[in-house]
């Protein structure tokens, strides 16, 4: 007993003299080289102050903070929105995307850990001496594997999982958004089809009670037969429109409803007027989009993901410390398989120096200049789009706000021309029906004129709020 004592004591100091040796190679490799192969990532990007250009509203505060209940005020629109977030597919496939990004950044984080394995067997030895007898060998062992990170190869590695899960999660954000907008716009453009076809409706009372008029003057010798084929004309020109607006309103149905992850099917719907229209238009400072708008951080944050790639790339070019051991039992009868003496252990420390793959190592790092190099231009111009659309949707507001007293005269103005000529039209000669088809076509086109603007100014508040970020949180 005491000499399997001392032969496991002996076993211990080796392994205490080669982890000794293994330390010293690692500090040698760091003395040689440096640690500082890596590099921190600092962002140099910059917003600038008139990424806005000249259409700026409310400088010191975002409406983008706020949530899409406070903007959407429509109870039904509200409901459509929550069903939306909780069925929308592609919302699905985004939030399954980030557990996948969520995954790659845990597994880069193990990968400081060692590995570990084990294995038992159990056999016949077969000696090449016939007159011997067969031996039973019976073998019990764990191999372990720990790559020491020197140049941060490893730290970065997990450094630009970490980006690019982040970057998942900024995107399944930028698609909630782009969503509760498009949920917005979609309803609100299928309540101006619903105000169309009221409209087109409206007129067609009033043109049918037209043609009756005309009959009636014809007959009186007031007006001749074009005008009573001509006040048909305008009629069924008018009808004609009906299916088309239908049709339209069954799209605009239709693709709610798969915004919404259902079958086609009937929307609830208030009507266009109803709406409150947002006013309190803020747009803040541009350095605001990095914080509030999903894809602007993205962006930036695929642009860190590819930095750290580049350190990656650097680290290839430097020698790796690999350390394994091995530790187990080995016996040749099984009652004394668990005896002391029966146990073997072994750990060795090594430098792998890239040699002969050099030139893998430089066109490795050149994809990865190469691709930082993109991810820069990409966040530039994922700014300077996020931009323009602030200012686009921003100056179309201000436009429409500015036209709507305009359309309100053309309005009030056309409804008197057209009850004059008609007028004029029954009691004197200084006036035909032309007159009177030209009021009336003119009064249809401005009452649709000012669904449109509506429409606009509606879809003006959704596309300012989402350029600015709204509507994930």
């Amino acid at each position: 007993m005491k000499t399997i004592n001392n032969l496991t004591v002996k076993s211990m100091m080796e392994l205490k003299k080669k982890y000794r040796l293994i330390l010293q190679i690692a500090a040698f490799s760091v003395l040689l080289y440096g640690c500082n192969i890596t590099k921190p990532y600092v962002s140099k990007q910059s917003v600038p102050d008139k990424l806005y250009g000249d259409t700026v509203a409310g400088a010191n505060t975002n409406m983008a903070v706020l949530s899409w209940k406070e903007i959407f005020k429509d109870p039904l629109l509200q409901q459509l929105i929550n069903e939306g977030i909780d069925n929308n597919l592609d919302l699905k496939t985004a939030a399954a995307n980030l557990k996948a990004a969520e995954a790659n950044f845990v597994q880069s984080k193990q990968a400081f850990l060692p590995t570990l394995s084990g294995n038992a067997t159990a056999g016949v030895y077969h000696p090449s001496d016939a007159l011997a007898s067969n031996t039973r060998v019976y073998q019990l062992y764990a191999l372990s594997s720990w790559q020491a990170d020197i140049w941060g190869k490893l730290r970065s590695t997990k450094r630009s999982m970490y980006a690019t899960y982040l970057a998942s999660e900024a995107y399944k954000q930028a698609v909630k958004t782009q969503l509760v907008a498009n949920i917005a716009v979609t309803y609100y453009q299928l309540l101006a089809y619903d105000e169309q076809l009221n409209i087109i409706q409206q007129s067609l009372v009033v043109y049918s009670k037209d043609m009756e008029t005309m009959k009636i003057l014809k007959n009186s010798d007031v007006v001749t037969g074009a005008a009573v084929v001509q006040s048909a004309a305008n009629y069924y020109a008018v009808k004609s429109t009906v299916p088309d607006i239908k049709n339209n309103i069954r799209q605009a149905e239709n693709t709610l409803s798969l915004l919404l992850g259902r079958t086609p099917g009937t929307i609830n719907r208030d009507s266009l007027f109803n709406e409150q229209v947002y006013s309190e238009l803020s747009t803040g400072l541009p350095v605001q989009l990095l914080a509030n708008r999903p894809d602007v951080k993205e962006a930036e944050l695929q642009l860190r993901s590819y930095f750290e790639l580049v350190n990656v790339a650097e680290t290839c070019f430097y020698p790796a410390l690999t350390i394994t051991g091995q530790a187990g039992l080995y016996s040749t009868e099984l009652k004394s398989f668990f005896n002391a003496g029966n146990l073997l252990a072994n750990i060795v420390g090594g430098l792998t120096q890239p040699i002969l793959n050099n030139g893998l190592n430089k066109q490795r790092l050149k994809i990865a200049h190469a691709n930082y190099e993109a991810a820069e231009y990409n966040y530039s111009k994922v700014l300077l789009t996020a931009g323009q659309e602030v200012s686009n949707a921003l100056y179309q507001y201000q436009m429409v706000d500015e036209k709507t007293p305009s359309r309100l005269e053309q309005i009030a103005n056309l409804e008197k021309a057209v009850h004059f000529t008609k007028e004029l039209l029954k009691y004197t000669s200084n006036t035909n029906y032309t007159d009177v088809l030209t009021s009336e076509q003119s009064l249809l086109s401005a009452r649709q004129s000012v669904v449109t603007d509506k429409l606009q100014q509606l879809q003006a508040v959704v596309n300012l709020y989402a350029a600015l970020g709204g509507g994930w949180k």
